[in-house]
């Protein structure tokens, strides 16, 4: 720096400093003017959002039938039916100021599915099912209970499944902050299909028993018709026991082989009734065992008829008390009767001879004894001289035969014997006996006494 007459005159680098003042404050104030401008702008453009406007679009909806939809007469079954949506918003329009709805014109809302059986051969057991809202791209599963007619003709059948649901038709904007919403309300059907299978059917129309009584074996005789719409091939007819019911099959099959629509069997099976049973009427299931017209073997559905059971055999002893005193041996005739409901065969009586008493011959052959039949036993028993005076019941019993030679025993019998006092001489010779016996004597002793005395020398 140089210093003249009192003035101070910059250097060249003094000068060239001041240059590089002047150019960065004209910078800053570029930067201020931007950021004032995106500033502006910014408040310029904040009131108006951009929204969204959907011009066209509703819910599409389908149902089909969850797993199979083949059904044979009589299936008692939970169907479960899902509802799918696939409706599309066509058209949508983003723009400012446009305020966003809260539902989509897609969504099936408060939706409720109801089962019709139509011309099914079905029942539907189950009141409307609500499924609730149901956006577009999802569905939902509504379950009813059906049962299928047990006499159900085979086909294919549509069963509707009616809809009812709301859904956005429209919304209008009413300024910059309400929307007027304007709902539709559908109520539409759709039919799916079902398809009820050809199966073998059977009725029992009827049922005969043959000396089937409590506590034996004996015949059930049934007539069975294919009612159903399907020809049974290798058919079986078969019974089953039911339950705890006391009649159990012990020949329980019957070969009919070609079993067409409508035919009629009679078939005969063995079954035994226990003796625990009552004289009534029991169940019995019945079915048919078969191949179908698809080469698979399968089951009929089972019916369940009545069988009647007889009064059980049984037997009373009717003969009057028998009396024997001791150290005595005697034939004891006992009589017995029939007074079950069913003939025993080759009926023999048995006796069971315990001390006191004893016995080389316990059994008596009665043979053949019809319901109401008497038939009299003997049997040799001796008592024991030391037996007690008083009233014995020795226990007796029946072995017999039913119809089909199977060996029974009658539940026990009491036989009822008076053991009474040794008679004395004259109980056992009678008081005339023993006057005659007396005469004879005195006439005899007389005789001697006259040829002594009067008698010649």
């Amino acid at each position: 720096m140089s210093e003249k007459s009192g003035y101070i005159f910059p250097t060249k680098r003094m000068a060239a400093g001041a240059g590089r003042g002047s150019s960065g404050r004209r910078i800053n104030t570029l930067r201020l003017l931007c950021l004032v401008s995106i500033v502006l702008v910014a408040i310029a453009i904040s009131p108006a959002i951009a929204g969204t406007k959907y011009m066209a679009g509703s819910p599409e909806l389908n149902a089909h039938i969850a797993g199979t939809n083949e059904f044979s007469p009589g299936d008692d079954v939970n169907l479960q039916v899902v509802i799918e949506n696939t409706g599309l918003n066509q058209f949508m329009i983003v723009e400012s100021g446009i305020i966003d709805p809260s539902d989509l014109s897609n969504t099936a809302k408060q939706l409720t599915a109801t089962l019709d059986a139509g011309d099914a051969p079905l029942v539907v057991k189950a009141d409307p099912q609500i499924v609730g809202d149901l956006p577009a791209s999802t569905s939902a599963t509504a379950t009813f209970h059906i049962t299928v007619n047990q006499d159900a003709p085979a086909g294919i059948y549509q069963i509707p499944v009616i809809l009812n649901y709301t859904y956005l038709y429209q919304a209008t904007q009413e300024g910059s902050e309400t929307l007027n919403y304007q709902y539709k309300t559908i109520n539409e059907s759709i039919s799916i299909p079902i398809k009820i299978k050809s199966e073998v059917q059977i009725a029992v129309p009827r049922v005969d028993t043959e000396n089937l009584n409590v506590g034996n074996e004996g015949y059930v005789i049934l007539m069975v018709k294919n009612i159903g719409y399907e020809e049974g091939q290798n058919a079986v007819i078969q019974i089953q026991e039911n339950g705890q019911s006391p009649v159990t099959p012990t020949e329980g099959s019957v070969y009919v082989g070609d079993y067409p629509i409508g035919s009629v069997v009679n078939c005969t099976f063995r079954v035994m009734v226990s003796s625990n049973a009552q004289q009534k009427t029991y169940p019995l299931d019945v079915l048919v065992y078969y191949k179908n017209s698809e080469g698979d073997y399968v089951d009929s559905q089972i019916v369940t008829i009545g069988v009647p059971v007889g009064e059980k055999v049984d037997f009373n002893v009717t003969s009057i008390m028998t009396t024997i005193s001791p150290g005595d041996k005697s034939v004891i005739a006992v009589e017995y009767q029939n007074t079950g409901g069913t003939t025993a065969y080759n009926a023999q009586a048995r006796i069971s001879a315990v001390d006191p008493f004893t016995s080389n011959d316990d059994t008596a052959f009665l043979g053949t004894m019809a319901p109401g039949d008497i038939r009299e036993a003997a049997f040799d028993v001796s008592l024991d001289a030391g037996a007690t005076v008083k009233e014995y019941g020795l226990d007796s019993e029946v072995i017999y035969r039913d119809s089909l030679n199977n060996q029974f025993t009658s539940d026990p019998l009491k036989v009822d014997v008076d053991v009474v006092p040794a008679k004395s001489i004259v109980d056992r010779l009678g008081l005339p006996v023993i006057i005659a016996l007396i005469l004879i004597v005195l006439a005899a002793a007389g005789y001697l006494i006259y040829t002594k005395r009067f008698k010649p020398q």
